[in-house]
């Protein structure tokens, strides 16, 4: 008998002992379990803060490129990137705050950009345990992702043509409004007169576009009344070609559509465009034929001649410029990159640039090397990918990248074109971290 109670005795220990386990076993479980919600609500507070303050930079992108004067006025719509950034950073502190993480740290990992793409947010929240308070971090980054880039249309849609398109400078036209330009174009040549196309088919989407930053219809067209949507219309430059446009594009079919657009002709054979009536004084939606306003005039001409010899746009030529290198044709970068348009030493070699320093030397390059990736990848934002990071890693994915560097570059270009009138396509937001 003094055995058996003594066994007892080491068994309900051995039970309170057990249970004793399982009550701390149960508590540390529910200290991991509230660790773990701790952790993945602030995880996901941050997740949410940094897509809150994307999009609202992604809906005031195309204000960063809005010209600061119109007609030496104000333009309501240009935003300077301090209050770009402001509008970021406030939508990123709303969202976190929403979401139980108040005193969120919202940073711009490319601030120093002209066009930032990116904000990052750092979230805390804390966990109480044992009166304890533990912190609990988590961070996010979001993006404005550059579009992969479908190419060229092969086929005009959405506006009054619905047919085969052909470019030229990138820009799209009905196929025989395309092989009289060339006509058109090669005369001039011989005539030593340069001739670049700024626009060509427009659809009433993109015609709506510029419609919004300018609702005036003495100066753009309203969507569905544009001529361009018709894949007949040219916008022609530069400047100091209209004089020979004014007494040649006759001979080529090509007629100027309003006496105030020495720029804007359209092709009168087969014709499925004229003029809107009552609109003898109203603009097609450019107000002229020229390069952006952010170009230098010192570099006009040779981004003017390169587009035109190479057949890429001039528009797309000077915001690759003005990301690459601000125009500074002595720029060196980190990475060893040389001169105006940054060719690494093995690419300006093959493509026969001698000096890199050379502006209009390297412009010309320039040109060649994106003519030679357009017709590659079929699209601008794929070609400018590959200009960026080589050509190798684009076609490896069909994609631009996930280099931070590269899908900032070409966002940043995407955004100079949009805002010199060349829509190519929309950013998207996404999480990169």
């Amino acid at each position: 008998m003094v055995g058996w109670h003594g066994q007892g005795g080491q068994v309900a220990v051995l039970l309170v002992g057990g249970l004793l386990a399982v009550i701390v076993g149960a508590l540390v479980l529910g200290a991991v379990a509230r660790g773990m919600g701790t952790r993945d609500a602030a995880q996901r507070a941050a997740d949410l803060a940094a897509l809150g303050g994307a999009r609202a930079m992604q809906a005031a992108y195309a204000r960063l490129f809005e010209p600061a004067l119109l007609d030496g006025r104000p333009n309501p719509r240009h935003l300077e990137k301090d209050a770009y950034l402001a509008l970021g950073r406030a939508a990123a502190l709303r969202v976190a705050a929403a979401n139980a993480a108040p005193g969120a740290e919202v940073t711009f990992p490319d601030a120093r950009t002209l066009a930032p793409v990116r904000v990052r947010v750092a979230v805390e929240r804390k966990l109480e345990i044992a009166g304890e308070q533990l912190p609990m971090r988590a961070r996010a980054e979001a993006e404005l992702a550059p579009p992969a880039g479908a190419g060229f249309p092969a086929v005009g849609s959405g506006g009054g043509y619905d047919g085969p398109l052909e470019y030229r400078q990138g820009e799209g036209m009905r196929p025989d409004v395309a092989r009289a330009f060339d006509r058109m174009e090669a005369a001039a040549r011989r005539d030593g007169v340069v001739l670049l196309v700024n626009s060509g088919f427009r659809s009433d989407a993109e015609q709506a576009v510029l419609w919004a930053r300018n609702p005036d219809p003495k100066w753009v067209a309203p969507p569905g009344e544009s001529l361009h949507r018709n894949a007949t219309e040219l916008d022609l430059g530069p400047r100091s070609a209209y004089p020979w446009l004014a007494a040649n594009a006759g001979r080529f079919h090509f007629l100027m559509r309003y006496p105030h657009e020495s720029w804007h002709f359209g092709y009168v054979l087969n014709p499925r465009s004229s003029p809107r009536r009552g609109a003898a004084g109203a603009s097609d939606g450019r107000t002229a034929g020229r390069l952006p306003s952010f170009v230098p005039p010192r570099f006009a001409a040779a981004i003017n001649g390169a587009a035109q010899r190479w057949s890429v746009s001039a528009t797309l030529l000077a915001a690759q410029l003005y990301a690459e290198s601000g125009f500074n044709p002595f720029a060196v970068s980190p990475a060893g990159a040389q001169g105006i348009a940054q060719f690494m030493p093995a690419t300006a070699r093959g493509y026969g640039l001698a000096d890199p320093f050379d502006a209009t030397a390297a412009v010309d390059a320039q040109a060649r090397l994106m003519r030679d990736l357009l017709r590659r990848f079929s699209s601008v934002p794929l070609a400018l990918a590959a200009y960026n990071a080589g050509p190798a890693p684009v076609a490896a994915c069909g994609c631009v990248p996930p280099y931070a560097e590269t899908r900032g570059y070409v966002a940043r270009i995407l955004g100079l074109m949009g805002g010199a009138g060349t829509e190519v396509g929309a950013l998207s937001v996404r999480l990169v971290a």
